[in-house]
Formats: C-alpha cells, structure tokens, sequence
C-alpha cells in the first residue's frame, strides 16, 4: 500500500488524503453520536426506579394567625418514601392545599437553588419528612375554612400537586394526591 501511495501522482494523493480525512470526521461524528445515545439510554434506565418515589401529607399546622391582616401561616409536613434501590432526591414540590374540599391556595417546597449533594438523599427503604411553609388570607370563599382552621376547629386537609424526583442521571414530574 505505501508503494501504491507514493508511486500515486499529486492529485491522486490529494484525493486520497481528502477521502482518508473524510472518513476519520465521518467516524468521529459516529462516535460522538453513539456516545450521547449510551448516556440518554444509560439515563433512561432509572426512571422506573424514580417513579416507585411515595409522597403523602403528613400533617398541616398552625404556626401563626394574624388577625389584624387576616392571615394564618401552615406548616405541610409531606412525608417521602423510596421503595426503590436507586438513591434520588426532590428539589421542588408544587402543590394546591385544600380545606374541606376548598382550595386555599398553592405552595411549593423548593430546595433547586441547592447543589444536588446539599439535599436531602433519600436512600432506599428511607422516608424522610419534609415542610414546606404556605399562607392564605381570607377570601369570600373561604370564609368559614378561614374561621375553623382561626379557632383551632378539626378541618379536613387534602393536597394534590407535582413532586420532582431526581438523580444524577434523571429527572421525573410525578402528579400525586393526599387527604389528610
């Protein structure tokens, strides 16, 4: 072959080289795409795992009720559970809080703008509690909500809203729902 190439005149050696360097940037290319195709499959394999992720409300308390601005301040406790083997953890859960089947409002358990390994990790088999703060005023639509939840009366509180469930490789938005 060294023979062929060099008794080859100029511009068969051109062509040659030209088709030589075609062929490493075609096979680069093929390379670089099959790489990326490993990583979404090699991602794509938690999110079974991700999806087996439990939330429910825990509880719903009563930190504060200000009279004067008719406020009150809950505290939702939601309680998280991995059945899974993979290790995941929630940056963001968006929720609308019912009382009595009236919807008070919607809040958010967020903890995005913290890195991954600054997060709770929920390892397998652990369920973890985490609380989220959420305030309402008084409304014509909630008003006897707003004075049974004021007078510390027994109110019945449901949930339904979004959990994200997240690993290193994978990200899920899971719908759910919670009577308390």
């Amino acid at each position: 072959m060294l023979t062929t190439f060099f008794s080859c005149t100029n511009s068969e050696n051109n062509d040659l080289v030209t088709l030589q360097g075609r062929m490493i940037l075609f096979a680069a290319i093929g390379g670089l795409l099959a790489l990326m195709g490993g990583i979404v499959y090699y991602s794509s394999l938690d999110v079974p795992h991700l999806e087996l992720a439990e939330i429910k409300l825990a509880s719903v308390e009563v930190v504060d009720v200000n009279s004067i601005e008719n406020r009150i301040k809950l505290e939702t406790t939601f309680l998280v559970k991995n059945p899974s083997d993979k290790t995941f953890t929630i940056p963001l859960i968006s929720y609308e809080l019912f009382a009595n089947g009236k919807s008070l409002g919607t809040g958010q358990y967020s903890t995005e703008d913290i890195a991954m390994p600054g997060r709770a990790a929920f390892y397998p088999g652990v369920e973890i509690p985490l609380k989220s703060a959420f305030q309402f005023v008084l409304s014509d639509t909630i008003t006897e909500e707003y004075k049974a939840i004021a007078g510390g009366e027994n109110v019945e509180y449901s949930v339904t809203g979004v959990v994200t469930v997240e690993t290193a490789w994978s990200l899920i938005e899971k719908e759910f729902s919670s009577t308390l």
